[in-house]
């Protein structure tokens, strides 16, 4: 006979254990960021605040505000501004996670699967909240704002952070067999993603031989689809939600497929002299 502590757990408690440490690795990500969680918000707002700032500046300065969607000029520059900046934390937070030769991972039932969603989910949490918190101060201290489809604009929001968790575990896959190439690719996408995203330019007015250098790229296909749903004069003809969609997908499997195989050959001498 066996008694009712044998029995396996069940699905339920095997969920709520995972939800759990899933929660605790959040905020210890939260943590690790900065010791105050405000102050950490507060950064990621400055942040926020100064690209749209220097953007704007830079829109007066080379006179290219007739080449924005008609309505708000701000909300044109914050509608690229924030899916850039929510796709590329996504990838460089997932990119830097826990990985199968890290101390944590020492700490059953801890895995790589709770320390990459932790990382994503923390990732989301800051922008989205970073996010209202600008939104909701130009709107009540300098210009009431209207987003003509929000489901539709925030659904572009996930799918820039999908996309960006996509291609963080690719580079997370690959991360333990190159580590410097795999920080200094982190850094050089980020850095080309400021002009191959397109968030400075709209797709409907760049001519066919200059679309043909961003429309490889899923993020300008995400934020140009954005601008469709937040202002109402606005469709975009050049982009669609199916191919960033598919491609995450794709990078999504093939990051799982390098994780498990790079989990499989871990060796804590991997990290013994870095």
């Amino acid at each position: 006979m066996h008694s009712s502590s044998d029995r396996p757990p069940s699905a339920l408690h095997s969920a709520l254990v995972l939800w759990e440490l899933t929660y605790h690795s959040i905020v210890r990500t939260l943590r690790k960021e900065h010791g105050n969680a405000v102050i950490g918000l507060a950064l990621n707002v400055m942040q926020t605040v100064i690209f749209v700032g220097a953007f704007y500046f830079m829109f007066t300065v080379l006179g290219m505000k007739s080449s924005a969607i008609r309505g708000d000029f701000l909300l044109y520059i914050m509608s690229g501004i924030f899916l850039y900046m929510t796709h590329t934390k996504a990838m460089s937070a997932v990119a830097s996670s826990e990985g199968p030769a890290s101390p944590m991972m020492k700490h059953a039932p801890m895995n790589t699967v709770i320390s990459i969603s932790a990382a994503a989910l923390t990732s989301l949490y800051i922008q989205v909240l970073s996010m209202a918190v600008v939104l909701g101060f130009y709107h009540i201290a300098m210009n009431p704002i209207t987003i003509d489809d929000p489901i539709g604009a925030m659904a572009m929001v996930l799918l820039a952070w999908f996309s960006g968790v996509a291609v963080g575990m690719v580079l997370l896959a690959i991360r333990p067999w190159f580590p410097g190439f795999v920080k200094l690719m982190t850094t050089i996408y980020s850095r080309a993603n400021m002009i191959a995203s397109g968030k400075m330019f709209v797709a409907n007015q760049l001519p066919g031989y200059m679309l043909a250098m961003f429309t490889w790229n899923p993020i300008f296909h995400i934020i140009d689809q954005s601008r469709g749903f937040v202002f109402i004069n606005y469709n975009p003809h050049y982009s669609n939600t199916t191919y960033p969609l598919v491609v995450s997908l794709i990078l999504i499997f093939i990051g799982l497929l390098g994780e498990f195989y790079t989990r499989r050959n871990a060796s804590l001498s991997w990290q013994a002299k870095r």
